[in-house]
């Protein structure tokens, strides 16, 4: 069960550091609509968290656990936002209804 749990970790911190530096290398003009892309995947992630999260790891992986559960459920409002904010763009104000 250890075993399991410290494995848990190291794919945990290693996807941690994957999507840091693949995010980083984004320029800001992509970022938006790849935010708004990825949230059918941050979904999965999401269902993920909770399964682990469900599990028997002891005490350390229920916090961890629902720390994934937490920041995964970041990712998917903040993905929300920001593609309703990027759509926000595209509509048109009353002024421009009149051309």
């Amino acid at each position: 069960m250890v075993a399991e749990l410290l494995i848990s970790l190291t794919v945990f911190m290693l996807a941690v550091f994957v999507g840091y530096e693949v995010i980083t290398k984004v320029p800001p003009t992509l970022h938006t609509p790849l935010m708004s892309g990825t949230n059918a995947i941050s979904g999965i992630v999401l269902v993920g968290a909770l399964i682990i999260a469900g599990q028997d790891f002891g005490i350390a992986g229920e916090i961890i656990g629902v720390f994934a559960v937490a920041l995964a459920t970041i990712n998917v409002v903040g993905g929300f936002l920001v593609t309703d904010r990027m759509l926000q763009m595209f509509r048109r104000g009353p002024e421009d209804s009149d051309r």
